[in-house]
């Protein structure tokens, strides 16, 4: 059963990304302007016969299908095309900030797992004050926005105490962690809250199920309660959240990146869109689909290998 789930979601992530490929490539080709006028500097109108060369060149004139296949058929082949406005392929300029987005994202995602499946077991577990304060904290930070979170710790760890640097991602290991400490924070901080209060809930609802009941009164200890009853049935849930605020970390690291001066490929994303580079935008929209759709798939194939209750009635 476990490997027709698998199946199922291999299949539902290809056709996924198919759609996505023609939704982002139809859009773009609609879209008003002409991306060949980047390319002509000066006040003077452009030459009808200079345009035309600029749009046989880059293939712009192309009718949609022949367009979309080309470029469907080289992002296959590792070729996204080339970009208007830096005047190099897709790929180097993905591949040379990748990097950088990649341990945003690792960082954030770190931060986010560990200590708000942490905050949230504690509170179901202790009730009371620390109950209180997690739910209270957790739903002030839900509240506020990326890039207001983002400002508010460059003014007072970076400016004010000077504690951590607020532009750049530095380089090496050590570095990176270092410029990319706040960064990962601000990215981290709504989507720490919220795994929390899911966390919370998940195992305030196992507390009460009828098996931890029956555990307890065979005298089982409680710290093997929590941990085989409790944790161990729980990790569904939290499975799930984890992944799709990880996944949600990719459509977010854009905004951080802006605010922080990472060259990363959300920083690329924006520039490029607010230059009209195609290319570059279309490549970086489908990425991050698919690394999102990608994500999303594996969180549902670990949360069936856990409990094969969900492979079989997705089979069903």
């Amino acid at each position: 059963m476990i490997g027709r789930f698998v199946a199922r979601r291999a299949a539902m992530l290809v056709v996924t990304a198919l759609v996505a490929s023609i939704a982002i490539y139809g859009a773009l080709f609609i879209a008003p302007g002409d991306p060949a006028t980047l390319l002509i500097g000066g006040g003077k109108p452009p030459s009808p016969r200079l345009l035309a060369e600029i749009h046989r060149q880059y293939h712009l004139d192309d009718p949609f299908v022949q367009g979309y296949w080309r470029w469907l058929t080289g992002l296959l082949h590792g070729d996204a095309g080339q970009s208007l406005t830096y005047k190099d392929s897709v790929t180097r300029l993905i591949t040379e900030r990748i990097g950088n987005t990649a341990f945003l994202v690792a960082y954030a995602a770190v931060l986010i797992v560990v200590p708000g499946i942490g905050l949230g077991t504690l509170a179901a577990l202790r009730g009371g004050a620390a109950d209180t304060l997690v739910t209270v904290v957790t739903t002030a930070l839900m509240a506020v926005p990326t890039f207001v979170m983002s400002v508010l710790l460059i003014w007072w760890l970076s400016v004010q105490w000077g504690w951590l640097p607020a532009y750049g991602a530095g380089t090496g290991f050590t570095g990176r962690l270092e410029h990319l400490t706040l960064p990962a924070i601000a990215l981290a901080t709504a989507w720490l809250a919220y795994v929390a209060q899911v966390t919370r809930q998940a195992v305030r609802t196992e507390l009460a199920a009828e098996h931890v009941e029956t555990a307890r009164s065979r005298g089982i200890p409680e710290r093997f309660v929590v941990r085989k009853h409790v944790l161990r049935n729980a990790a569904g849930p939290l499975l799930s959240v984890s992944g799709v605020a990880v996944a949600g970390l990719i459509a977010g690291c854009s905004v951080v990146e802006q605010a922080f001066g990472i060259n990363g490929v959300g920083a690329l994303l924006i520039q490029s869109a607010a230059k009209q580079d195609l290319a570059v935008v279309q490549a970086l929209a489908l990425i991050t689909v698919v690394v999102f759709v990608t994500v999303n798939t594996l969180v549902d194939v670990a949360a069936a290998a856990l409990d094969s209750r969900v492979s079989l009635k997705d089979s069903a």
